[in-house]
């Protein structure tokens, strides 16, 4: 177990973000904090850098002006970034941190940035999924 990946363990338990489990070997956690709407959240230990990932929901099949909106939803955004993953079959928040001088604030600003995009852009974002 890396320095980095015992570090980023301990600021979670210590932010009170619950881990539902754990990949030593890749050295990821998969989180949730129920009381700031964030389930299933990726923590993934890629030194030199942390990257959060979270799936918001599926792309639709007919997406209309979603992806214009994700782009001005970025802008919005006080960290982290909508994008989609690998063969664009979902709509994720991404964000990324240094490793080398992340602290337990660093880390909790991106978590909370997640739990106010959701907050501010949910509702849209679900009348998307529903399209």
């Amino acid at each position: 177990m890396s320095e980095h990946f015992e570090k980023v363990q301990n600021y979670l338990l210590e932010l009170g973000i619950k881990i539902l489990s754990t990949n030593v070997e890749e050295e990821l956690f998969v989180v949730e904090d129920e009381e700031n709407g964030i389930s299933n959240l990726i923590v993934d230990c890629e030194a030199p850098i942390l990257v959060l990932e979270q799936v918001i929901m599926p792309t639709p099949a007919n997406p209309g002006d979603l992806y214009k909106r994700l782009l001005q939803m970025n802008g919005e955004l006080v960290h982290g970034a909508y994008a989609l993953s690998d063969g664009a079959r979902l709509v994720v928040w991404r964000d990324t941190l240094q490793m080398e001088n992340l602290d337990l604030n660093e880390l909790e600003a991106s978590v909370r940035a997640l739990s106010l995009a959701m907050a501010e852009h949910c509702t849209e974002l679900l009348t998307y999924a529903r399209a």
